[in-house]
């Protein structure tokens, strides 16, 4: 709270006060002091709460102009027809599906099992 006085000072000026205001009269000019200071904090406080209060309405003004502009540019129905198709038509869609034919090298996975091997035997 002092960072602009040492203590040094602080006792400097208190001594001052006491000789100048004198002994009967320096509580009250404490307090004085006092009721000037927290006023002025009081003050300071406000100022930062209406600042803030402007900057989050701010904030609140400029999300409400993103959403009518997303309003605008693209209706609900368009979104709910976007979240219906699948998103690569390339990938397999269900289980049933077994996706693009295999490239040369590659396993083609089904659900059955493999035909026998047959080896000739000598």
């Amino acid at each position: 709270m002092f960072d602009l006085f040492s203590w040094s000072h602080i006792l400097i000026l208190l001594a001052v006060a006491l000789v100048v205001v004198g002994p009967k009269d320096l509580p009250k000019l404490m307090n004085m002091i006092g009721k000037w200071a927290g006023n002025a904090r009081a003050m300071a406080n406000e100022f930062k709460k209406s600042f803030d209060d402007m900057a989050r309405q701010s904030e609140l003004d400029e999300l409400r102009k993103e959403i009518t502009d997303l309003k605008a540019h693209q209706s609900l129905a368009d979104l709910e027809s976007e979240v219906g198709k699948p998103l690569n038509m390339d990938m397999p869609c269900g289980p049933l599906d077994t996706g693009p034919d295999p490239r040369a090298g590659e396993l083609q996975i089904t659900d059955t099992a493999p035909p026998p091997r047959v080896t000739a035997s000598s």
